[in-house]
């Protein structure tokens, strides 16, 4: 049986996504802005009652630990990117990508970002697999969008391992 490269990355894509759901499906509304280290990133309400993720230009050192606020936020800057070079949309600054600002929202997000993922996704054939990726190495001939879609799949799969990591810490703290 032959599978196609599209076909075997959205199959990878989908056992990453099960391993996500797992947590997803857990996830309490406290668990998003509690601090697990003194210094940590997260997101903060702004003014106008949006959210604004920490950031720096260049990574810090220490890197700070982030909140599950701040992974999630991160998830949808990277994959909202990622959606609309895939489908060849103008892409989105980081600063556009606003997390929702609590729990259900922010995980109906992510949901959707899957939904617009496999969407995009499923019009591809082997064909455009080959073509050079624009994102997120800028129009470097030798990144694929074979690339860039393997490349999803693996920073899901850290991500999704840090949301779940944290959920397991934030769970086992002593109660008030």
């Amino acid at each position: 049986m032959s599978v196609s490269r599209r076909d075997l990355m959205r199959w990878q894509f989908e056992v990453t996504w099960a391993l996500f759901e797992y947590h997803l499906d857990r996830l309490q509304p406290e668990d998003f802005l509690w601090e697990p280290a003194p210094h940590c990133w997260t997101v903060r309400p702004a003014v106008d009652g949006s959210w604004v993720p920490d950031w720096a230009e260049t990574e810090p050192d220490p890197v700070p630990v982030p909140t599950i606020a701040w992974v999630s936020w991160h998830i949808g800057w990277w994959w909202s990117v990622a959606a609309d070079h895939l489908r060849g949309r103008q892409p989105r600054e980081r600063t556009d990508v606003i997390w929702p600002g609590d729990g259900k929202a922010t995980v109906a997000w992510l949901r959707d970002l899957r939904t617009d993922w496999l969407a995009g996704l499923d019009r591809l054939d082997d064909t455009d697999l080959d073509a050079t990726a624009p994102f997120p190495w800028p129009n470097d001939p030798q990144y694929t969008m074979a690339h860039m879609i393997g490349w999803v799949n693996s920073e899901l799969m850290k991500n999704a391992a840090e949301i779940g990591q944290l959920r397991l810490l934030r769970v086992q703290q002593p109660g008030p």
